[in-house]
């Protein structure tokens, strides 16, 4: 860890036009380390070396379906590196490997990040908002790491009101300096709160901030937290296998990780796009030794602003993935999100409806599930079908089931809207 936060301090202190000519070298680095030391990336290039990082093939998910031991590089093994797997919530989930240097290069960074709203991950108390195993020994292992990392988890997988209630109470009964966790599961506490007229630094004045990640902030849900807990709210972006890819700044600017990371804006014909168009977000990993991600599409879609440099790239709009796509009877694509941000805009707005999400079933028919203590009026059902008529198209139809629960995903993250149609 010395080491790496010494080369991050390095990294940091280069001038623009120093960093500019910093994160050419890395990546050309990276690309000519791989061909020369990782067999699949060799076959997978096609070429022993490489002229045009532009001609570099792009990576998907689909590449990295096949065991770990034949994608890692030359001296590396499953017994020296970092091991993990990816999440699945975009689909092809899959086991990575990160080189020690590299998995700690992405500790200091996150930790660097962290720092600049005052925490000290060896000192400040986090308030877990997470997935755990429900296995006995996954679930130990994970409850160790918690304690040596200074978290206290909270179950995300029931959030009723008599679990929240229990949240609330340890939350006047330990000092936590900030929380972190699923974005959804944090969201429905701060209804709580609000259903309960609790600000939550009333009880814990001892809390700085609130750091939200792995599913979509919407800014409405933004003030609700900054309201209900009294503390700002920072928007998180990352990928397990890669790094920490953005993380709001002071300024509220959502900076992109152009320390360790390489991130492209890419059109369908593997174009880089100027700043400010809206297209796949293609990253490359530049400290990754044991394992390629080089030009690696990573499912997403966004825009970066039109004020970005290459040492501060910005990140101005993140869409959503490129599987959360729905496909209209009129032949238009539109972002999934679309509909869950129209749909909430008009479902939430008395409270009643705690959260909610969107199935496409057909080309032109869509589930809408969701919690409430009551069920949706005609009136808001009907206001649901002038709205998608006016920002999308007309002729859909939407079916409404009220639930208890919403299904989550295994590690309790909450899929906002998702296409069944092939």
């Amino acid at each position: 860890m010395k080491e790496a936060t010494a080369e991050l301090q390095k990294i940091l202190s280069f001038s623009e036009t120093d960093f500019e000519k910093y994160a050419v070298e890395k990546r050309n680095e990276i690309v000519e380390y791989h061909l020369k030391n990782n067999k699949s990336y060799r076959e997978f290039v096609g070429e022993p070396s490489f002229q045009n990082w532009n001609e570099l093939p792009i990576m998907t998910k689909k590449d990295f379906q096949k065991p770990l031991a034949e994608r890692l590089s030359k001296g590396f093994t499953t017994k020296n590196v970092y091991v993990n797997k990816t999440s699945g919530s975009s689909g092809d989930p899959f086991i990575f490997a990160k080189d020690k240097f590299c998995h700690a290069l992405t500790w200091a960074n996150i930790m660097h990040r962290f720092g600049r709203f005052g925490i000290d991950f060896n000192a400040s108390l986090q308030a877990r908002f997470y997935g755990i195993p429900l296995d006995f020994i996954g679930n130990k292992k994970e409850r160790i790491k918690d304690f040596l990392s200074n978290r206290y988890r909270f179950t995300i997988f029931d959030l009723s009101d008599a679990v929240l209630e229990k949240v609330l109470i340890k939350f006047r009964n330990k000092k936590f300096d900030y929380i972190n966790g699923y974005t959804s599961s944090i969201v429905l506490f701060a209804k709580y709160l609000q259903k309960k007229n609790v600000i939550l630094t009333s009880v814990c004045p001892t809390l700085k901030c609130c750091v939200v990640t792995s599913e979509m902030l919407f800014e409405d849900d933004k003030i609700l937290l900054e309201t209900q807990f009294g503390i700002p709210v920072i928007n998180e972006y990352g990928a397990s296998e890669l790094d920490l890819i953005a993380f709001q700044n002071p300024k509220g600017e959502w900076q992109l990780n152009s320390e360790t990371l390489f991130v492209e804006i890419l059109d369908e014909n593997n174009t880089v796009l100027p700043y400010g168009k809206e297209g796949r977000i293609v990253i490359t990993s530049l400290y990754n030794k044991a394992h390629p991600f080089i030009r690696y599409d990573i499912g997403d879609v966004g825009i970066l602003d039109e004020k970005s440099t290459c040492k501060k790239p910005i990140l101005k709009k993140l869409i959503g993935r490129t599987n959360d796509i729905a496909i209209l009877p009129s032949g238009k694509k539109s972002p999934g999100l679309t509909f869950y941000y129209v749909t909430k805009s008009i479902i939430e707005d008395d409270g009643n409806v705690k959260e909610f999400v969107i199935k496409q079933t057909k080309i032109d028919t869509f589930d809408i599930e969701y919690v409430s203590e009551l069920e949706l009026t005609e009136i808001q059902i009907q206001n649901i079908y002038k709205a998608t008529e006016k920002y999308l198209e007309s002729g859909l139809t939407f079916y409404f089931h009220r639930k208890e629960k919403l299904e989550r995903s295994k590690s309790g993250k909450l899929k906002q809207f998702v296409s069944l149609v092939q």
